[in-house]
């Protein structure tokens, strides 16, 4: 049975909500976003309208998602009162408690994200570290475990690009996932995952371990402002691989774009390659790809930012983007991120998609030091 204490901190913390998410202000902001979408010729752009609608269901979303604490810990305040009066069992009030907190902490976990891009889709892109088959194995594994993520947040999934490995697993992939706060949520999956296991593909039974890098970057609409210089622009087309239709085999549907960057604050040049064999259409295929560039060239620029910010806030944590970050250690039942010292001995669950306690805490730690 929870105590009266734990009942004071779900509503001091649904109060603090109300204030910080500026939930008055929201609904203003509501009525006249909304007054927008009625304008003559409003549906005339197509692009500008679905953006400002966009905008409108952002809104609501956080009006609707406190309204919904809001009434949990009403009936947790009313479950709590009828339990002394014996309306109500011990077991419904702690059911009601459980639901509350629940919600009120998936909403302040929304609320630490707070950047433009923290509220967009994203392309997720994982390639497998040296070791061969082990690596290529464990690469397919992380790429189930996000696709389980996904599918079990409801986000849309899609495959850009994916290299089969030599005898099992895969060399690369490209996806990208689409929904509320999707990058918000993965930015801190980036850096170099870490596997130690009895290896299967090791005739001695030895433990093995195996690394795969995973690279998170926002995927930028055209509402964003990239700029993409024609001249830096090349395009290979190839036959794309795989199982599939005969179109598959005969038709050069595949796009390979090359992108000559030029950082504007280093001067340093690098080569970006973005390979798409998303559709069997051409055309569309090099749409994509151009997509995928953007969001590099977006992320690059939200990164010097990042850069800058620490430099101006030295006292505060640093993130490492591309530094080893987690580790999963199959025979001792545990996964641990080295950032947060977060664990769990639910390494299936993990392995599944269930890695909201690791979210969480990157959120927690690193949130401020992004704002």
């Amino acid at each position: 049975m929870i105590t009266i204490e734990q009942l004071k901190d779900v509503k001091t913390r649904t109060e603090a909500l109300y204030r910080y998410l500026d939930i008055e202000n929201k609904k203003v902001q509501v009525e006249e976003e909304q007054l927008r979408t009625q304008a003559p010729g409003f549906w005339d752009d197509a692009k500008k309208a679905e953006a400002q609608m966009k905008k409108v269901k952002s809104l609501q979303g956080w009006i609707e998602g406190y309204n919904a604490v809001k009434t949990l810990t009403d009936e947790l305040e009313l479950a709590f009162d009828f339990y002394k009066d014996e309306l109500v069992s011990e077991e419904e009030v702690d059911e009601a408690y459980a639901k509350s907190l629940q919600a009120l902490e998936e909403l302040e976990l929304k609320n630490m994200l707070r950047s433009e891009a923290d509220q967009m889709d994203c392309v997720l892109k994982i390639n497998s570290g040296a070791g061969g088959t082990e690596s290529q194995d464990w690469s397919s594994m992380l790429m189930r475990m996000y696709m389980r993520w996904a599918e079990s947040n409801g986000y849309k999934l899609s495959v850009a690009n994916l290299q089969e490995g030599d005898e099992a697993g895969i060399k690369t992939v490209t996806m990208n996932i689409e929904g509320a706060y999707a990058y918000g949520y993965l930015k801190g999956e980036n850096g170099v995952h870490r596997l130690v296991r009895v290896s299967p593909y090791n005739a001695q039974g030895k433990r093995m371990t195996s690394f795969a890098s995973v690279f998170v970057t926002p995927l930028v609409d055209d509402s964003i402002e990239v700029v993409v210089e024609p001249a830096r622009l090349s395009w290979d087309t190839f036959r794309s691989g795989g199982a599939g239709g005969q179109n598959v085999n005969k038709v050069e549907s595949g796009v390979r774009l090359r992108y000559q960057y030029k950082d504007p604050y280093t001067g340093e040049e690098e080569e970006i390659l973005i390979e798409n064999t998303e559709t069997r259409d051409q055309p569309k295929n090099k749409e994509n790809a151009m997509r995928q560039l953007r969001s590099i060239l977006y992320d690059k620029e939200l990164q010097h930012r990042m850069e800058e910010q620490a430099k101006v806030e030295a006292g505060k944590k640093k993130i490492e983007w591309g530094s080893q970050i987690r580790s999963y250690v199959f025979d001792d039942r545990r996964v641990k991120d080295h950032r947060t010292n977060y664990q769990t001995s639910d390494v299936n669950g993990v392995m599944d998609g269930k890695i909201d306690g690791f979210i969480k805490a990157y959120l927690m730690e690193f949130s401020d030091s992004e704002a």
